[in-house]
């Protein structure tokens, strides 16, 4: 049951990448973002409010832990990526998102001076190849000539900031409840989008209401944010951390099978030269052998 519930994980964080592309007219980047996890919080209060009381002096010690985790995880991050998805297609974000773990090493090693050993070095060089290798198209002059598709940039640094808060859950405070913490996330979260979501709309760039919309803003909220968030916590705590981990790895195929599926994304021979170099990376970058 807990393979299944990481691969269920996995699909609708892929649908989440895929849908905020195939919706990039409908729904604006910000606006997206603000009613994702609006949404996602009505529906976390429903169970999780418990929680957020009987923790709430505990979680007002750590205010600053949590800001930031906000402003990483929720704010930053999804943002990022749904801005992304206005230039540049779901196969290419989701391939260059799936260098995170490669990052997440590169951040803890500058952060808390995790050592890094030659394989490790090598396995990140072998990823940042292959996300070259995307976001120039396959053509070197791109990249002497630093003409990037803004979205995959954009992706980039998405990623940096989901390595920043990864790495910063070595700081989690003791006994703080999971549903606690992801409920006040969340809430710092919506207030921080409010006035960007505000922005939005005042400069004319508003969201076609529509059945589409309406199902696109539940899913995300639902089912990327919610429930992947419960059905996540509930693997990791029957099979560990350093099994669930690698099943993020699925990612990249949902999100191109789904994309080729539904929003006609080709699969280039550029993308299939990438393929191998991000995950020859990863592997050899987060996966470690046991001493006998």
């Amino acid at each position: 049951m807990p393979y299944l519930l990481l691969i269920l994980t996995t699909l609708f964080w892929s649908g989440n990448f895929v849908l905020s592309r195939g919706m990039n007219t409908e729904i604006p980047p910000l606006t997206l973002s603000f009613w994702r996890w609006a949404v996602a919080l009505l529906i976390l209060f429903s169970f999780t409010g418990k929680h957020l009381l009987s923790q709430r002096r505990l979680l007002f010690q750590h205010k600053k832990f949590i800001t930031v985790q906000s402003i990483l995880g929720v704010a930053g991050f999804n943002s990022l990526i749904y801005m992304a998805m206005q230039n540049t297609t779901a196969i290419n974000a989701v391939l260059v998102n799936s260098c995170i773990p490669v990052i997440i090493v590169i951040v803890s090693w500058v952060l808390y001076n995790e050592r890094l050993s030659l394989r490790q070095c090598f396995g990140v060089f072998l990823s940042f190849c292959g996300v070259a290798l995307i976001i120039s198209g396959g053509k070197i002059s791109t990249l002497l000539q630093l003409h990037f598709n803004s979205g995959d940039i954009l992706v980039f640094i998405a990623a940096f900031f989901w390595a920043f808060y990864s790495a910063n859950l070595k700081k989690y405070p003791d006994g703080l409840h999971p549903f606690a913490y992801q409920t006040s996330i969340v809430i710092i979260g919506v207030i921080i989008l409010l006035p960007f979501f505000l922005f939005e709309l005042l400069t004319g760039r508003t969201m076609t209401i529509s059945a589409a919309s309406a199902v696109t803003i539940l899913y995300v909220a639902l089912f990327a944010s919610v429930l992947a968030f419960i059905f996540w916590n509930h693997a990791v705590a029957e099979l560990g951390a350093n099994v669930a981990g690698p099943f993020i790895h699925l990612m990249p195929l949902f999100s191109t099978i789904l994309a080729v599926i539904f929003l006609g994304e080709n699969l280039t021979t550029t993308h299939l030269r990438a393929i191998p170099l991000i995950f020859c990376g990863i592997l050899l970058t987060t996966f470690r052998h046991r001493k006998k």
